[in-house]
């Protein structure tokens, strides 16, 4: 195991039919060191029964960091109801040592107007940063490439945390599928608290029709250019974690997932790591 391997995790949308504790056994499997829990799996919700102190006993018995909760949907929605959603959120994370909550954005057609969805982003962020301070963690923002959603670009979010001066409550995430499908060149390793890594190799689906299904471990079919991304995040002096987001029901129904992660590993450490090509 390379040294570059301590820092890959693992979502546990890797395998979503398994409980937690065995999540966390595939992941101390494949010799990663971070994980990310879910509260948005049907059936296996961590915060629909297990209790925070388990899971952080769980975690902690495998040698294993809770990076974050994935995640409070449409965050940049701010209602009552989100309100509550977030104060739950953030004190589970506290409680099971998760260090950060993922904040993932509209992503239906609404609030995308120009003016109102910056607007709606910044009132999000003010009323989240108390919540995240009172529970000792960070916020992540995560841009989705999709083009009905109403927070694409990783520069826009920067903005917002900047105008407010939150650069010590909130951070990017950097999702290699939807950098790639928003076409946003700039990459700000040094405002990035985790970055989320899944490949697509179906030479067939165009870039616009782009899904979640689609989304599986990086393999030498690569479309999305992670091998690149991720290199220019280092060369960058991006020092986090690179976990693994795949949403296929290919990669779900994996029935050697052990050996399929543990190949994406060693093909990601061969090309990124590896001497740009000229």
């Amino acid at each position: 195991m390379s040294a570059f391997t301590s820092r890959f995790a693992l979502n546990h949308m890797c395998a979503p039919s398994r409980s937690a504790t065995e999540f966390f056994d595939l992941a101390s499997s494949v010799g990663v060191r971070g994980v990310e829990i879910r509260n948005d799996l049907a059936g296996n919700a961590i915060v629909d029964g297990a209790p925070a102190a388990q899971i952080k006993r769980a975690a902690g018995e495998r040698g294993l960091r809770i990076l974050s909760i994935n995640a409070l949907q449409r965050f940049n929605a701010w209602t009552p109801e989100r309100e509550r959603e977030a104060r739950e959120l953030a004190a589970y994370a506290r409680d099971c040592g998760a260090q950060a909550l993922v904040l993932v954005p509209g992503n239906d057609g609404t609030g995308r107007a120009n003016g109102e969805r910056q607007a709606n982003l910044r009132i999000a962020l003010k009323a989240l940063r108390p919540i995240l301070e009172d529970a000792g963690i960070r916020g992540l923002v995560e841009p989705l490439g999709f083009e009905v959603c109403s927070l694409r670009l990783k520069s826009e979010a920067l903005e917002a945390i900047r105008a407010l001066q939150a650069e010590s409550v909130f951070s990017l995430v950097h999702d290699t599928f939807h950098h790639f499908l928003a076409g946003e060149e700039a990459l700000f390793p040094l405002d990035t608290g985790l970055v989320h890594i899944s490949g697509v190799g179906d030479p067939s689906v165009a870039v616009p029709d782009m899904r979640d299904g689609h989304r599986i471990l990086v393999d030498e079919h690569d479309r999305l250019g992670n091998a690149a991304q991720i290199r220019a995040l280092l060369a960058g002096g991006y020092d986090g974690f690179f976990s693994f987001e795949p949403f296929s029901e290919l990669v779900h129904r994996e029935a050697e997932l052990e050996t399929a992660l543990a190949a994406s590993i060693s093909l990601i450490e061969r090309d990124a790591l590896a001497p740009a090509r000229v």
